[in-house]
């Protein structure tokens, strides 16, 4: 065998059990799943466009397969299966409440998404089909997002991340200012901080079109409210990453204003759109981190840690409705030890 040869996996014949984290991986895939079912599955009632409706067609499948496999993986663990969401009790009959450039925006968003929740799944596993099948639904996610990226750019709704002139030298940090500068004139945006914020700009759009929708079609005042206040929130963030970049003359993200249609009357449940605005407020948060982390200037890093706390208020907010009306439903827990030496 040669260096660069690889055997192949051992077998193992017995059957280990799952680990916390293949549990935590599974459980949060199961939720994931038959969201995007109920989701993709009103749209593709409304879609026109036969790209868009083939990409739609292509991730609303694969959530299909993937839940009869997690169901799978949960009866064998002699794991009980969550309620997550199901088609005709969290979706109804209604009018077209998106466009077909909002459908696909979201499908590759969900490419994006299930690159990153894949990857981190797949590097907590240890059971070998279990790296399988996180491997297989990577590769999914991959094609979602190249497929979907590629209609986008064919139809020229792709947005793209702003330019700067191509570097033609290295250059090494001189100054302890390229970090501490708190107030007066600052040094330029680097690229990794530009692609931060273009990121988070454009996600926002996302969620402030999604919410848009969702605050015409909620079944309660309590819930409309809800949705406002995070459009409002995914609104100001725009505005913000924006002028970030435009302060320093670098053109922002394509605006892309694709609205709602006019419709009133609810797709979906006001369970399943709250817990869709919960997955929102998760990524957002993360997405926040990381830039938080790549980001050396200390008014860039304000901004994030600013921007956090905000979504993490609006976060415990929509957690506390959940719970009022039994909507959350519990991840496994680890058994608590002092109450079981105090029975």
């Amino acid at each position: 065998m040669t260096p660069t040869q690889l055997q192949d996996p051992i077998q193992v014949e017995h059957k280990v059990e799952l680990t916390s984290a293949e549990i935590a991986s599974l459980w949060t895939s199961y939720f994931s799943d038959t969201l995007s079912i109920c989701t993709i599955g009103s749209y593709l009632k409304h879609v026109e466009n036969p790209e868009t409706k083939a990409i739609l067609e292509f991730a609303y499948q694969n959530s299909q397969k993937h839940v009869q496999k997690l169901q799978s993986f949960f009866t064998e663990g002699k794991i009980t299966v969550p309620d997550g969401f199901k088609e005709g009790v969290d979706t109804f009959e209604a009018p077209r409440l998106y466009t077909d450039d909002f459908y696909l925006f979201y499908i590759e968003n969900i490419g994006k998404v299930g690159m990153r929740q894949y990857t981190m799944a797949l590097s907590n596993s240890a059971r070998s089909d279990i790296r399988q099948y996180f491997t297989d639904c990577l590769d999914e996610s991959v094609q979602i997002f190249n497929r979907s990226t590629d209609i986008m750019l064919a139809n020229g709704t792709f947005i793209r991340a702003p330019y700067i002139p191509q570097p033609t030298a290295k250059e090494y940090v001189q100054k302890n200012s390229y970090f501490n500068a708190w107030f007066g004139p600052q040094r330029p945006l680097n690229v990794i901080e530009i692609s931060g914020l273009y990121f988070n700009l454009t996600q926002n759009q996302l969620g402030r079109t999604l919410l848009m929708g969702f605050s015409q079609i909620a079944g309660t005042q309590q819930i409309r409210d809800y949705m406002l206040r995070g459009r409002n929130i995914a609104d100001k963030h725009v505005e913000i990453f924006g002028s970030m970049l435009s302060q320093e003359f670098i053109p922002s993200a394509s605006v892309w204003n694709t609205l709602p249609t006019s419709s009133t009357v609810s797709p979906f449940s006001d369970k399943m759109m709250m817990f869709h605005v919960t997955a929102l407020n998760a990524s957002g948060i993360a997405h926040y981190g990381t830039s938080l982390g790549m980001s050396a200037r200390k008014d860039l890093s304000n901004h994030y840690i600013r921007l956090t706390a905000e979504v993490l208020a609006y976060a415990e907010e929509g957690a506390e409705i959940m719970i009022e009306h039994g909507w959350m439903e519990q991840p496994p827990q680890a058994p608590n030890r002092n109450k079981l030496a105090n029975h």
